[in-house]
């Protein structure tokens, strides 16, 4: 089943014919908002509102384990982010989708990041976090609406809730060699990794940051608003062309990706540990 997160502007899947809200449980807290169970363009998917049902969550709040977790035991396999996005390359233009491959963190440990820990110890590999099969997927569903998509980005996550300054911005595009930069798609990329679930996430262009030398084309929140709408819309289409298909097979590394990572034995786990580690073993 695919579950789509949506991120600033989308706390609701217009179309979505919503069978079930389920305010679920999980061992991390409380996700962000009900999660949606319904029908969309004739498949079962689950939505999710990155920020609560109101906006009310800053990026470092949003309880990213309690998001993935209760997506994966309601039968997620796939997620699809979306996500609004500065640009650090100028020919990726305020209007535009682009599809990450590559984060970078560069936030500043206010967010739990790992669903181990505690007792239980694992390391999963993310050098490749996003999914290729899906991305994949999303690129032919792109080229079969003639919808321009940047691909193979890297994208930077910050801390926030502040805007950057032109230094950090400077340091991401050149040091760090990043294309994008937002405030939420880590940890979740790296959650669901843990998770074993195939994760991609499609940035919604708003701006171009803050280190070109003109400042009108700096981020502000009056700019973000002035462009999203209609980039939304967009990347709306994009979600519609992908259920139009059938789903590619998600690689056994990432289906897998906890059969060699836990390194604590099942007999020094407690029961509440171990049904846990189940959920996410699925």
């Amino acid at each position: 089943m695919l579950a789509l997160i949506g991120g600033s502007g989308l706390y609701q899947l217009k179309g979505l014919e919503i069978d079930q809200q389920l305010e679920v449980s999980t061992p991390f807290g409380k996700p962000s908002a009900p999660i949606c169970k319904g029908v969309y363009r004739g498949q079962a998917i689950l939505f999710l509102a990155r920020h609560g049902s109101a906006h009310q969550l800053l990026p470092h709040e949003v309880n990213y384990r309690a998001n993935i977790f209760a997506l994966k035991k309601l039968g997620a396999r796939r997620i699809f982010s979306l996500s609004a996005a500065g640009s650090l390359r100028e020919d990726i233009k305020p209007g535009d989708l682009a599809l990450a491959s590559q984060y970078f963190d560069h936030t500043r440990g206010q967010r739990e990041k790992s669903f181990f820990g505690n007792g239980v110890v694992a390391h999963i590999s993310t050098a490749n976090p996003a999914c290729p099969a899906l991305s994949k997927d999303i690129q032919v569903a792109a080229q079969q609406i003639g919808q321009p998509l940047h691909t193979d980005k890297t994208y930077a996550c910050v801390e926030g809730p502040r805007l950057g300054t032109r230094a950090e911005s400077h340091f991401l595009r050149t040091a760090a060699n990043c294309d994008l930069v937002g405030m939420t798609n880590i940890p979740e990329a790296f959650l669901a990794r843990e998770a074993q679930l195939a994760y991609v996430s499609i940035c919604l262009v708003t701006d171009y940051d803050c280190w070109m030398d003109d400042p009108s084309q700096h981020v502000s929140v009056d700019k973000f608003f002035e462009v999203y709408s209609e980039t939304l819309d967009k990347a709306i289409g994009l979600v519609n062309q992908l259920l139009s298909a059938p789903a590619s097979e998600t690689p056994k590394d990432i289906r897998n990706a906890l059969q060699t990572a836990v390194m604590t034995p099942e007999a020094h786990l407690k029961p509440e540990q171990k049904e846990w580690l189940e959920i996410l073993q699925r």
